[in-house]
């Protein structure tokens, strides 16, 4: 891949995270819900049964997608990968292609990973119809010539342990998923890789970037770009004790960690908290948001009993899938949105802190503006045009005087008995925000 390349991979990729970190409107947000809607028919295709062994990226099966974006061709894919433990495991997602002639070196690969959706294998989004326009500037990198992989992590589309916020097992999803596109036959993906994620996805599309020399050295990492990332999981998990997010969103973490690490819920949990979370991880967060909110309200103060990250192997269970402990090596982007009318930030991402002590070309931007990044009616044109104000630079920490749309305690967390007023609703209830680290 030259420099040029590179270039515009970034300034595509940054434009992109920007324009995410920004926080989509509730309009736009309510548009990618009103898009979820899962494909019944599709059941069978995620059943795999009793499967050998194979090596990671290796496809199990695809089955070619109904109605892919215009000028190009889409699959939805199982392939085999492995989950923290180093064990085979069967994960799905999506591959998407240019019908347009490749290069003679083959196709760059851009290797999405994608905010909380869910813990359920029917949270997929594979499982969707029209998985393909959930993929955030999907149309700008087909229009590069650029294969597009689409993971959905272990535990979603084929059933097995969930894999929320554990760091290795979604990172080697994610890069699995670029090594199934190279075997998918017709894709003409190369061996250049994009990472791009947001929010959980962030989180994974990190830990990819810091085990892809590792675990697959035959990919030739270019670039990285995040928004709004899982950067810092004690400090998230704790700034979200004594709110609905924390019980939502939580119900998947703790449950997740509790099977992959033998650990006991009660450790953490009250006993109404254990009681409802079953309940909870059965549900998607798009589709099913209200129902989840409400069992999750009425816990809200009462579902933990301390807090994860100063609690005992929580807290190290927690540092242990924080990325940023390994260099990286690549520019990196790093997106967060800084102020929108209806929603508090958390504090500058962590990763970026990181990052810069890490040596790595990095950006870090805050985008003050409300942007509509879901949107088809935006052309890849103007995103690519909108990463102007957000260049890759020597990565600094932010600065401690960033403006707030909220007063913060001396600590830098939110003080939510400040927030600006939200009509009497609960700030995030009914809505995912993409400016959020979930």
């Amino acid at each position: 891949m030259s420099a040029r390349r590179i270039a515009l991979a970034l300034f595509a990729l940054g434009a992109l995270g920007a324009l995410l970190a920004g926080c989509a409107p509730i309009d736009a947000v309510r548009g990618i819900a009103g898009r979820w809607q899962q494909d019944g028919d599709s059941a069978a295709f995620y059943d795999v049964g009793s499967v050998a062994p194979g090596r990671p990226g290796e496809i199990v099966r695809s089955q070619a997608l109904v109605g892919p974006p215009a000028g190009s061709r889409a699959w939805r894919i199982l392939y085999h990968s492995t989950d923290q433990d180093d064990r085979d495991i069967v994960v799905s997602g999506i591959v998407v292609m240019p019908t347009a002639p490749s290069p003679p070196s083959g196709r760059a690969i851009v290797s999405w990973a994608h905010p909380t959706t869910g813990v359920a294998p029917v949270c997929a989004p594979s499982r969707t119809i029209g998985g393909t326009s959930l993929i955030p500037g999907l149309h700008g990198f087909l229009a590069a010539g650029d294969v597009v992989a689409a993971a959905d992590y272990p535990g979603l589309g084929v059933a097995n342990p969930s894999s929320y916020l554990i760091g290795r097992a979604e990172g080697r999803s994610v890069l699995d998923a670029a090594r199934a596109a190279r075997n998918l036959i017709g894709s003409e993906a190369g061996t250049d890789l994009l990472l791009w994620g947001h929010s959980q996805g962030g989180q994974a599309a990190l830990f990819a970037a810091q085990e892809q020399r590792a675990y697959a050295p035959e990919l030739r990492l270019r670039a990285l770009a995040v928004a709004a990332p899982a950067s810092d999981l004690a400090a998230l998990l704790r700034d979200h004790l004594d709110d609905l997010s924390g019980v939502a969103i939580g119900s998947y973490a703790y449950s997740a960690y509790a099977a992959a690490y033998d650990v006991p819920l009660d450790g953490i949990l009250t006993a109404e908290g254990i009681a409802a979370t079953p309940s909870m991880t059965r549900l998607c967060l798009l589709s099913q948001v209200g129902a989840i909110h409400s069992i999750a309200r009425p816990l809200v103060g009462g579902y933990t009993t301390a807090d994860p990250g100063s609690t005992e192997p929580w807290a190290s269970l927690l540092a242990e899938n924080t990325p940023g402990g390994v260099p990286i090596g690549v520019p990196i982007l790093v997106a967060q949105g800084l102020r929108t009318s209806w929603w508090t930030p958390p504090s500058p991402p962590r990763s970026s802190v990181a990052c810069a002590r890490r040596g790595s070309t990095c950006a870090t931007c805050g985008c003050r503006r409300t942007v509509m990044a879901w949107s088809r009616s935006r052309p890849a044109a103007r995103w690519r045009a909108g990463s102007a104000r957000c260049r890759p630079a020597p990565c600094r920490p932010p600065r401690a005087d960033t403006p707030r749309s909220a007063p913060r305690h001396p600590t830098g967390t939110p003080d939510r008995l400040n927030r600006p007023s939200t009509g009497g609703r609960t700030p995030g209830a009914g809505r995912h925000e993409a400016g959020h680290r979930w």
